[in-house]
């Protein structure tokens, strides 16, 4: 006969009533963390900020947390989402205060509140990004920009786990714009790490998620591909995702 199953001794954890989702900000240096360390950062704050959080069962119970679309490592940004499952009704604003008081400076609480119906991940349709190059002329960037959008088709290559992979960057783009006045994220990033914007140009997109989702960085790669341009890394951000909505604006899904 097979051998009993182990079962963990003690009684089982307790269930979860409540679902409440997170919005935060990933701001300054903080925008150089990982996605496990932002993980490690938020587990160990919610220790310390005594949220009666739900466990999962078996040898190695985790707490239950949902991670949502986050930004890659280097980008900052203002709209990063997480679902947490708690073990009683507590007020989201309670959350919020505690948990803010136990983050790190740079990974800052914007919005709490309880769970509306359906999945978090899936009012996730698309994002609405920042990339400011340094030293760069908006004429020079809107040129690159006209290029990318005469096509139909550009891909980049990244490098993933099984091997090189062609990613299609042109299509998830529904919307782009230059400005030569930086604002919004690169006022924060300025006040947070003492970069100057001043004689930088600015290009907003708006970008639908896909699988994968397309990042700062290929479209960057993209950009100088099709343009012909030597252009400067942009410093990114992220200044909203969630549901679409008319003219392509990035709606907030918590509503």
């Amino acid at each position: 006969m097979a051998a009993a199953r182990r079962v963990p001794e003690g009684p089982a954890p307790d269930p979860a009533v409540q679902k409440q989702w997170v919005r935060y900000a990933k701001r300054g240096r903080m925008r150089f963390t990982s996605s496990r360390d932002f993980q490690r950062a938020l587990e160990r704050g919610l220790r310390l900020a005594q949220i009666p959080m739900a466990y999962s069962a078996g040898f190695h119970p985790h707490p239950k947390i949902s991670y949502a679309n986050a930004a890659p490592t280097g980008v900052a940004s203002e709209a990063e989402y997480v679902e947490l499952s708690v073990t009683r009704e507590v007020d989201p604003a309670e959350v919020g205060s505690a948990l803010a008081a136990a983050l790190p400076d740079g990974l800052d609480i914007v919005h709490v509140t309880v769970a509306g119906t359906g999945s978090l991940a899936d009012r996730l349709v698309a994002s609405r990004w920042q990339m400011v190059f340094q030293g760069l002329p908006a004429p020079d960037l809107q040129l690159a920009l006209e290029a990318f959008l005469a096509r139909d088709h550009v891909e980049v290559t990244r490098v993933m786990k099984q091997g090189p992979r062609a990613i299609e960057v042109r299509e998830p783009v529904l919307g782009a714009e230059v400005s030569d006045t930086p604002r919004r994220e690169g006022a924060r990033d300025r006040a947070a790490t003492g970069t100057d914007h001043s004689g930088a140009a600015e290009l907003l997109l708006t970008v639908r998620h896909t699988t994968p989702t397309v990042r700062p960085a290929e479209l960057w790669a993209a950009l100088g591909e099709v343009s012909g341009l030597d252009l400067p890394r942009p410093i990114s951000g992220r200044l909203a995702q969630g549901p679409l909505g008319d003219d392509h604006a990035v709606l907030d899904p918590l509503t």
